[in-house]
C-alpha cells in the first residue's frame, strides 16, 4: 500500500505544480517580439583580406548567417569595453 500512496502523492505534487504555473498575458509575446526586432541598419565595408578571412571562418565552421557573426562580435566588444570603463568615484 505504500507504493500506491507514493504514486497518489506524486500525482498531487505534479498537479499542484501544473496549476501553479504563471499565466502569460496574451500580448507579452507580441511586445517582446517587437522589442527584439532590428530596425536600425548599419553598413560596414571590408577590404579583400578581411572579407576573405570572414568567408574562410564561415566556411570552416559552417556558418551561413554572416550578419550574426558581425553582430555578436561587435556587441561582445562594445559590452566588454563598457563594463571595463565603468565610472569611478575618485
Amino acid at each position: 500500500m505504500i507504493i500506491g500512496q507514493q504514486i497518489v502523492l506524486t500525482v498531487h505534487v505534479l498537479a499542484r505544480k501544473i496549476k501553479s504555473a504563471p499565466v502569460v498575458k496574451p500580448d507579452f509575446f507580441q511586445k517582446s517580439r517587437e522589442a527584439l526586432r532590428r530596425r536600425h541598419r548599419q553598413v560596414i565595408y571590408l577590404n579583400d583580406s578581411e572579407i576573405a578571412a570572414v568567408r574562410e571562418y564561415c566556411d570552416r565552421f559552417g556558418i551561413k548567417a554572416r550578419s550574426a557573426i558581425f553582430r555578436e562580435a561587435t556587441m561582445e566588444r562594445i559590452l566588454a569595453e563598457l563594463s571595463d570603463s565603468h565610472p569611478t568615484l575618485f
